[in-house]
């Protein structure tokens, strides 16, 4: 067992340094500028042992007693190789996952396993030959390594004191080894980070030890105050509050953020809201925002309603959008709540409110809802109803890996409206045709080539926009519908930099009767696009959200999770927040995309952290939601005193 464990922690850091050193000089265009390759190395080694220390922990104690005979050999020799499996996989794993995320193997990793259907069609439509060369790399390697970690038994046992001097020397090693420092804390990734990119801080991990850490993070819900550190509460409270404009003492001491919203707008009648998600289309794919001229119909439509010009997502996936959208929640270092176990009822959201003014809401969908388990929070939290791809009642002509194609979304969605009754409805609806593996019907648009990229599929979802809105303005719902186009999220999402800005730079666009037309370059969040939805279909009402009604207020700021990293944008000043780290300040500038370090803001250093701390305290409290007292129900919504949308800026 002695020489099998040597054989297996030799051939396990060799595998580990070489595809550590692979990995920095393929991405040496940002390892060198961060500081080359020793912090790497060294870092990966620390990481790789401590791993390891932990994997052979009870061989190694039971080697001095029992290596001598056969059947514990041949289970460590089978457990050696189940490891070794593992290592092989998730290294085989991480080039095509940090092609797509800008990082090693994590959480994203392990979820997607919960939708095998759907991840198994994007894989082999799209993937085909980085599969193939993956199954060969994973058969041979795999194959090698078994057959070095043979179980071969130890040629003669110990003496009985010679055993116990062994074995308590092995424990010091071991602990020593796991632990990796003698520090208070133990060794932990932020222990090896080195630069203010998040990706090559990524690169001393080893992909194991990323996705071992990111599933012990998901079985607690994490508090961001373990991840931040904390600060008081009535503090927090109080910064939270001022920042969304939210005056006087609370409305419910136990519900600090619920407030009343008085609508800016009036109209005659109730408006229905129509919010469309568009999925990955970033602001680098729309031509009227600065990107790729990819976006011929939306950069029309831009001329016809209100352009949130800078307006910034709050995360790098869907849910985290779904979230800012559908709840204005701020986004937390945990799960976004449409997968936490304490917000599947009775948490806030816009269909739930909506629903006091006789409003019915429906979440529609071109793939399949329990997908991020969107149905299951959907109809516990306000919607009557969530129609995904299997609910459609025009037959879909086009349907890919991941669901029904943005057209046959778009075809969906104006049969309902053009069916719907005189009751006014909220409708949210989310498409699935910008996404890997690039599916999209042929004969829509002139594509380049390769013809499965993401330019093309962001060309595709703009020709599906257009021909929507196109049918809906000769619509009878046209005349009574506010809508909102906004993306869940950027593709692709990377950066040299602890927050890549740019990457959560996203296009908003509202449209309809009493919008203003204009183009607005206020710095906003998606979750200042609730409030100001309500305030544009004449909704005044009681809710906890914390963004800003857009059409009375500049917020002036914008709020990004980018993993475990908590950025918060005020003007051109940049703070980060970093797990068990000092907070980091950075100049910001559009032009260029720059970050440029600066002095900490003691402030703004208080304001981002109360930002980052507040919804983990409201999930884990539950308090995100209005009191009963505060619920008013009615047949009709409310005829607010008008007040004239924000003058143009």
């Amino acid at each position: 067992m002695r020489k099998l464990t040597w054989r297996f922690l030799l051939l396990t850091l060799v595998f580990l340094t070489l595809c550590r050193l692979g990995l920095a000089l393929w991405l040496w265009p940002r390892v060198q500028p961060a500081g080359g390759l020793w912090p790497i190395l060294f870092g990966g080694w620390r990481i790789d042992l401590s791993l390891l220390a932990m994997v052979c922990a009870v061989p190694v104690l039971l080697s001095p007693w029992l290596g001598h005979r056969d059947w514990p050999t041949r289970i460590t020799g089978g457990w050696y190789r189940l490891w070794w499996l593992l290592f092989v996989l998730l290294e085989v794993s991480t080039p095509q996952f940090l092609l797509e995320y800008d990082t090693r193997p994590n959480r994203l990793y392990v979820e997607y396993l919960n939708s095998p259907q759907e991840v198994s069609a994007m894989l082999w439509q799209g993937y085909k030959g980085v599969l193939l060369l993956a199954t060969l790399g994973l058969a041979v390697l795999g194959w090698a390594g078994c057959r070095w970690l043979q179980a071969r038994r130890d040629a003669v046992s110990l003496k009985p004191w010679l055993r116990a001097v062994a074995t308590a020397s092995a424990f010091v090693v071991l602990f020593l080894a796991a632990r990796g420092t003698l520090d208070h804390r133990p060794l932990n990734a932020s222990k090896v980070a080195f630069s203010d990119d998040a990706m090559i801080n990524a690169l001393p991990l080893n992909s194991l030890y990323n996705v071992l850490h990111a599933i012990r993070g998901m079985t607690g819900e994490r508090s961001a105050a373990q991840v931040y550190g904390a600060m008081p509460e009535p503090e927090m409270h109080q910064l939270v509050r001022e920042a969304a404009g939210i005056a006087g003492p609370p409305l419910d001491p136990l519900h600090p953020s619920v407030h009343r919203q008085q609508a800016s707008a009036a109209p005659a009648k109730p408006l229905n809201l129509v919010v469309i998600v568009e999925e990955s289309l970033g602001a680098q794919y729309i031509g009227t925002l600065g990107g790729q001229k990819l976006s011929p119909q939306f950069d029309a439509l831009a001329e016809q309603g209100w352009l949130l010009a800078r307006a910034y997502a709050t995360g790098t996936r869907s849910v985290r959008g779904l979230e800012a959208l559908s709840t204005g929640f701020l986004p937390t270092p945990a799960e976004a709540v449409l997968k936490l176990p304490r917000s599947q009822s009775g948490f806030f959201s816009l269909a739930g409110l909506l629903g006091q003014f006789d409003y019915r809401s429906r979440f529609l969908y071109g793939g399949e809802a329990h997908f991020d388990n969107m149905k299951a929070f959907f109809l516990g939290n306000g919607f009557d109803e969530v129609i995904d791809r299997p609910r459609f009642a025009v037959k879909p002509g086009f349907v890919g890996s991941w669901g029904a194609s943005d057209e046959d979304m778009f075809n969906e969605l104006h049969h309902r409206l053009l069916h719907d009754d005189g009751q006014p409805r909220f409708t949210m609806a989310f498409s699935v045709s910008n996404h890997s593996p690039w599916e999209y019907p042929a004969g829509r648009i002139q594509p380049s080539t390769p013809a499965a990229s993401v330019e093309n599929t962001a060309r595709y979802a703009d020709w599906a926009l257009g021909q929507f809105f196109a049918r809906a303005r000769q619509s009878p719902y046209w005349e009574n519908t506010v809508f909102l186009v906004v993306a869940d999220h950027d593709s692709r999402v990377f950066g040299a930099s602890l927050v890549p800005v740019k990457h959560f730079h996203i296009p908003a666009l509202i449209l309809g009767p009493g919008v203003p037309v204009r183009r607005d370059e206020q710095l906003v969040s998606q979750i200042d696009l609730p409030p100001t939805l309500l305030s544009l279909i004449g909704i005044s009402s009681t809710h906890p959200m914390l963004g800003v009604d857009l059409t009375v207020r500049q917020p002036g700021r914008a709020i990004m999770q980018y993993g475990d990293n908590y950025g918060y944008l005020q003007g051109e000043q940049l703070l980060v927040l970093q797990p068990q780290q000092p907070a980091e300040q950075f100049h910001y500038r559009r032009e260029g995309e720059t970050l440029t370090p600066a002095a900490v803001d003691p402030a703004l250093a208080r304001l981002t952290l109360a930002h980052a701390l507040w919804p983990s305290w409201a999930y884990n409290q539950q308090r995100y939601a209005v009191p009963a007292r505060e619920l008013q129900p009615r047949s009709t919504p409310p005829a607010p005193r008008r007040r004239p949308v924000a003058a143009e800026r």
